[in-house]
């Protein structure tokens, strides 16, 4: 979390983290613990990467790339899969035969999103965007990572003000939860 650089730096160096962890994942052999520590680190990425995008990167699109709102629309829509998908593996078993499944089809969901993001997204928000811009919006995108929450809220509002005064409440609560639990100490 918060690798520095302009916006689209830094979120696609947490995308490579994110297909470091699927690559962990899919080496994987076996269950219990070691798979729900690695599930909790994919899922608290994820959540903090999403809640950053919604409340920073997509209003910028809006704001700056031609056709934007639909492509932030897009993207909320793909955020929102992801989101649910990590609900239901949150409430799983790790030896629940249903997790590998789901597993594979969250991996699929995030790999298209990235996709999306890095070929078509990324290189028309550069185009758009002023580099004094892109760096503004870098900090921002690691400032709402370090107080987004950790866990899947899938019913939260993911407009940006909504989210601007929410996910930071949900965001401590998620993080003392966390303390508490040992969740994403691995």
């Amino acid at each position: 979390m918060g690798h520095g650089g302009n916006v689209i730096d830094e979120l696609m160096a947490d995308h490579r983290e994110v297909e470091e962890m699927f690559s962990r994942l899919q080496a994987m052999t076996g269950t219990g613990q070691e798979l729900r520590d690695l599930i909790d680190e994919i899922t608290i990425e994820l959540v903090r990467h999403s809640v950053a995008e919604e409340q920073y990167l997509y209003p910028a699109v809006r704001e700056h790339v031609e056709g934007g709102g639909r492509m932030a629309d897009k993207e909320i829509e793909d955020h929102s899969r992801v989101e649910k998908i990590l609900k239901q593996l949150e409430k799983m078993s790790t030896d629940d035969g249903q997790i590998s499944p789901l597993l594979q089809q969250l991996m699929e969901e995030v790999a298209t999103h990235v996709q999306d993001e890095e070929t078509n997204l990324f290189p028309m928000l550069k185009r758009a965007c002023t580099p004094q811009q892109l760096d503004d919006l870098g900090d921002k995108i690691r400032r709402a990572k370090a107080t987004a929450p950790t866990r899947p809220h899938p019913a939260a509002p993911s407009s940006p003000t909504a989210s601007k005064l929410l996910a930071p409440g949900a965001g401590l609560v998620d993080r003392a939860r966390d303390f508490v639990t040992g969740r994403g100490k691995s």
